[in-house]
C-alpha cells in the first residue's frame, strides 16, 4: 500500500493536542501523540482490521460499525459460502451460505441481510437467494432470471438489476417483498460488473460492463418503477464499490480501469465530484457497504486477493488503535506471579525466581513500589485475583506444600497487610482459573497434588466458589483436552480459556458450566487473561506457540463469542503476572524462553468514536 506523503504530498501532522478545527483542515490527517490517536478530517480514506480471508467477488450489505460480507473466491480460485461479521474494527465469523458461489447481489443489514443470484462454478449461475438473520442463513423463493448480478435494498424491499449469464448481459429488474418476486422497470443501459446502492424505490446503478470487454461510466436511478439515465462517473471503470441511504447522495469508489482504481466521487443528487480522498489500496471486485458519508470497502483484489478493509469518513473520527506501551519495570525479576487489578491500580504477589518469592508490590501506572511480603513464599502463577486494595491469592506451589508441593492456603490483601483466608477444598497449582473479587470468588481445573512427593500431578475439573471466608465446592467444569485455564469475569458470569492447543472456551453462569465457540487463534500455553474483563469482552496475551513451543507476543481480544488478533507485546513472554480489562490491562514481568524479566507493558484499546469539530480543542 501506498504511505500517506506518497499519494497527498505531505506528511501525517504529529501534534501532541488536537487542534482547533478550520476549513484548513479538510481532507487532512493527523496524529495526536498525547492521546494515541489519530484524527482523520473530512473526507478520508482510512485502514481498519483486515478480514479473516482475503476474497473477491463477495456480497456485503450494512453499516460502518456493523457490515456483513459473505461469499466470493479465495486464492487460488476458489469458490466460498463463508461468511463474517465487521464490528468496526475487527471481523467475526458468522455462519456460513447455504450455497457456495461468488458474484452475488446483496442487500440488508448484519442481521437482516438478502443474498441473491451468483455464479457456483465456471458457466454455472444460480438464481437462488438466502436471508441472513446474524445467526444463520435460509433459503428463500428464487430469482427469475439466474446470474451474477446486483442489488441493494433491505431484506423486505430488495432490489436486483443487471448481470450477466455471460453471455449474455442483462438488463432485467426485480424487486422482493420479503417472500415473491416480480418484474421492475427495465434499465436503459444493459450491463454486469457494475455497482448498486440505495432503497427499492431510490436507487443508482453505477458504471459496469455492457459487453465482456467494454466499460460504462454510465449512472441510472431507479424510482420504484422505472430507470432513468443521470449524469455519468467522472471516470469510467467497472467492478467499484458504492454506499449509499438512497439516490440523493452516494459514494462510489474503485474499480478497475486497467490498472485498478483508489478513485472517489461523491453523487450530490445531481452531477458526480471527484472527492480529495483516495483510497489507500486501489483494487477492484470487493464488498462496498455503509452510506455517502460512512462507507466500507471489504476485501477485493490488487494483484493478489486482499482482506484489506478499508473505512471512508466525511466527519471527524478518532481512531484509538490498540496498543503496547512500555511501563515501569518490577523491583523483582520474576515470573509465575499472582496479580489482580489494572494498569492504574495493579499488584503482583509471590512468583518464582528461582526460588518462590513472598514478594509483594503495587503498580501506579508507572513505577512498581514494594509493599508488605506476601506471609508464604509461593508461586502462584493465575490464583491471583481481586484488586489492589482487595485482592486474594489461592493455592499454587511453596513452602505450605502438601505432597508434591501445591497448596490450598489462601491469603487475602487489604491495600497495606496480609490475612489468612480460607483454605481450597482442592490444592491446586494456579495453573487453575481464578478470577472474581474478594468477597466472591471463582478457582477452577489445574493441576493437584499427587499421593507422594516423586509422582506426577494429576489434573482436576473441580470448581469452588470463595465467599469472602470460605470455598465451597460447584458443579465441574466440562471435560476438555486439558484442565489449565486463565479466566475472565465474575463469579456468576465467567469465561474460561483453555491454556494448550487449539484452546477453547468454557462459560459459566453461577452454576453450570458450558462450553463456548471462541476458539484461540495463535496463543497456546501459559498466557495471562484480563482477569478482570467480563465473560463477553477481554484479552488474552503472552504464552507459548508452536511446535515445539516458542513465547509468544500475541494479543486475542475476546467479544463472548470469537477472538482475534490485535498488537503483539514488545517482549514474547508466558508465565506473565498479568491483570486488568480488555481495554486496560498490563503484562509484568514473564519468562522468555531463556530468562525472566522484569518489564512491564501496557495495554490499551479504545476503539473508535465519533467526533464533531466543536468537541475537538487544543487543551
Amino acid at each position: 500500500m501506498s504511505d500517506y506523503e506518497s499519494i497527498h504530498g505531505r506528511r501525517i501532522n504529529f501534534l501532541s493536542s488536537d487542534p482547533t478545527l478550520t476549513s484548513s483542515y479538510e481532507g487532512q490527517v493527523w496524529y495526536n501523540s498525547t492521546a494515541n490517536r489519530a484524527l482523520v478530517r473530512l473526507k478520508a480514506w482510512s485502514s481498519s482490521g483486515p478480514m479473516t480471508t482475503a476474497r473477491d467477488q463477495l456480497g456485503g450489505a450494512g453499516t460502518q460499525t456493523a457490515t456483513v460480507v459473505f461469499g466470493g473466491q479465495t486464492s487460488p480460485p476458489t469458490r466460498v459460502n463463508s461468511t463474517e461479521e465487521y464490528g468496526g474494527f475487527t471481523w467475526f465469523t458468522g455462519a456460513n451460505l447455504n450455497e457456495t458461489k461468488s458474484g452475488v447481489a446483496s442487500a440488508g443489514t448484519q442481521t437482516a441481510a438478502l443474498c441473491s443470484s451468483g455464479q457456483t462454478a465456471p458457466g454455472t449461475f444460480t438464481a437462488n437467494v438466502e436471508e441472513y438473520n446474524g445467526s444463520s442463513w435460509s433459503e428463500q423463493n428464487n430469482l427469475t432470471t439466474s446470474g451474477t448480478r446486483r442489488g441493494c435494498g433491505t431484506q423486505t424491499a430488495g432490489l436486483v438489476f443487471g448481470g450477466t449469464q455471460a453471455p449474455p448481459v442483462l438488463d432485467a429488474t426485480e424487486e422482493y417483498d420479503g417472500t415473491n418476486w416480480t418484474n421492475g422497470g427495465s434499465m436503459n443501459v444493459a450491463r454486469s460488473q457494475h455497482t448498486g446502492c440505495g432503497i427499492q424505490t431510490s436507487a443508482l446503478a453505477i458504471s459496469g460492463g455492457t459487453s465482456p470487454s467494454a466499460g460504462t461510466g454510465a449512472v441510472e436511478n431507479y424510482n420504484g418503477s422505472s430507470w432513468t439515465t443521470v449524469s455519468s462517473l467522472n471516470t469510467t471503470r467497472y467492478d467499484m464499490g458504492s454506499a449509499a441511504a438512497n439516490a440523493d447522495h452516494a459514494l462510489g469508489f474503485g474499480g478497475y480501469v486497467g490498472p485498478s482504481s483508489a478513485v472517489t466521487e461523491e453523487w450530490d443528487g445531481s452531477s458526480w465530484t471527484t472527492a480529495p480522498a483516495t483510497m489507500g489500496t486501489a483494487r477492484y471486485n470487493f464488498a462496498g457497504s455503509g452510506t455517502a458519508s460512512q462507507a466500507v470497502a471489504s476485501g477485493g483484489v490488487a494483484g493478489p486477493r486482499q482482506s484489506v478493509t478499508e473505512e471512508y469518513n466525511s466527519n471527524i473520527n478518532t481512531f484509538t488503535a490498540a496498543s503496547w506501551a512500555s511501563g515501569g519495570n518490577i523491583g523483582t525479576t520474576r515470573r509465575n506471579m499472582a496479580a489482580g487489578g489494572i494498569t492504574s491500580a495493579g499488584i503482583i504477589a509471590g512468583g518464582f525466581v528461582p526460588p518462590a518469592s513472598n514478594s509483594t508490590e503495587e503498580y501506579n501506572g508507572t513505577s512498581w513500589s514494594e509493599q508488605n511480603n506476601i506471609p508464604v513464599a509461593k508461586e502462584v502463577g493465575g490464583g491471583g485475583f481481586g484488586v489492589q486494595t482487595a485482592f486474594v491469592v489461592s493455592g499454587g506451589s511453596g513452602p505450605d506444600n502438601i505432597p508434591n508441593g501445591y497448596s490450598q492456603t489462601t491469603q487475602e490483601y487489604d491495600g497495606t497487610n496480609w490475612t489468612a483466608g480460607g483454605s481450597l477444598n482442592v490444592a491446586r497449582l494456579g495453573g487453575g482459573g481464578f478470577c472474581g473479587t474478594e468477597s466472591a470468588g471463582l478457582g477452577f481445573g489445574g493441576y493437584v497434588g499427587a499421593s507422594s512427593p516423586y509422582a506426577p500431578p494429576s489434573k482436576t475439573l473441580s470448581t469452588e466458589e470463595y465467599n469472602g471466608s470460605a470455598w465451597t465446592t460447584q458443579n465441574n467444569v466440562p471435560t476438555g483436552p486439558n484442565t489449565y485455564f486463565s479466566a475472565s469475569g465474575t463469579q456468576t458470569a465467567t469465561v474460561g480459556v483453555r491454556q494448550t492447543e487449539n484452546g477453547g472456551t468454557v462459560l459459566y453462569d453461577g452454576t453450570n458450566w458450558t462450553t463456548g465457540s471462541g476458539t484461540l487463534t495463535v496463543l497456546k500455553g501459559i498466557g495471562s487473561m484480563a482477569k478482570n474483563g467480563t465473560s463477553t469482552a477481554s484479552v488474552v496475551f503472552g504464552g507459548t506457540a508452536g511446535n515445539p513451543p516458542a513465547r509468544t507476543a500475541a494479543t486475542e481480544e475476546y467479544n463472548g463469542t470469537v477472538f482475534v488478533n490485535t498488537a503483539n507485546m514488545a517482549t514474547a513472554r508466558g508465565s506473565i503476572g498479568g491483570s486488568g480489562n480488555n481495554s486496560n490491562a498490563f503484562a509484568a514481568g514473564g519468562y522468555t524462553g531463556t530468562t525472566n524479566v522484569n518489564s512491564t507493558e501496557e495495554y490499551t484499546y479504545q476503539g473508535a468514536s465519533t467526533a464533531t469539530a466543536s468537541t475537538l480543542t487544543t487543551s
